[in-house]
């Protein structure tokens, strides 16, 4: 939780420069997700992947447009970017 709180306190104290660079970062990151998860095909398993990928990148970057809460901005930003690197490991690796 130290490492959480820590990194959070650096994203809040430092919110415009962060939020650009993580629109910029995970939207990168997405797009690579994505190109893994269409490498394997476009089947409906593909599709609900790619489905999950979009939607998660979307919520960050509409969060930090509409000026929600700065630990909203960050808890999605994590959750997309993990989202993102498990979609990719799985798509490399098991499929």
């Amino acid at each position: 939780m130290t490492l959480y709180q820590t990194t959070f306190d650096i994203f809040n104290k430092n919110y415009m420069g962060s939020a650009a660079m993580a629109v910029i970062g995970q939207s990168c990151l997405g797009g690579a997700a994505a190109m893994y998860v269409l490498a394997n095909g476009t089947s409906i398993l593909q599709m609900i992947q790619l489905a999950v990928i979009v939607l998660a990148c979307i919520f960050v970057n509409t969060s930090i447009l509409a000026q929600m809460k700065h630990k909203v901005v960050f808890n999605l930003l994590i959750l997309s970017s993990v989202l993102s690197v498990v979609f990719i490991l799985l798509n490399t690796i098991f499929l």
